[in-house]
């Protein structure tokens, strides 16, 4: 029987999540991808709270216009970083929620770096 993309995802995703967990001081860089937009959150798992986040969804209704590739998530990235540095987090942890570390998912990454935060 054949396995889905999303089924193999959900698969790998308690893997990843055994090892990666977020604290106040270092908090989980979380990412989302659905068909139509890309989500990335930043989590302190501790006290299960969400410190920031920022999605195309969101920037659209800000003005640009966004989709699901990877100059999208490069500004997602970048605005997220910006948010997290606001509130004065600089360090996080990847957690890349069961995605393979490429296309879209290292875009997000890479401008979040640019942005200013830490891995």
């Amino acid at each position: 029987m054949k396995v889905s993309k999303n089924e193999a995802r959900l698969r790998r995703k308690p893997r990843i999540r055994k090892k990666v967990s977020g604290t106040e001081s270092r908090p989980r860089l979380v990412v989302f991808r659905s068909n139509l937009h890309l989500y990335a959150q930043i989590v302190d798992d501790v006290n299960g709270v969400t410190l920031a986040s920022s999605s195309t969804l969101v920037l659209n209704k800000a003005g640009q216009s966004l989709k699901a590739n990877c100059e999208s998530a490069t500004v997602v990235g970048k605005d997220i970083a910006a948010k997290a540095l606001e509130k004065k987090i600089e360090a996080v942890v990847f957690d890349r929620n069961g995605y393979i570390y490429h296309g879209k998912i290292k875009a997000l990454a890479d401008g979040a770096r640019e942005g200013g935060l830490k891995f």
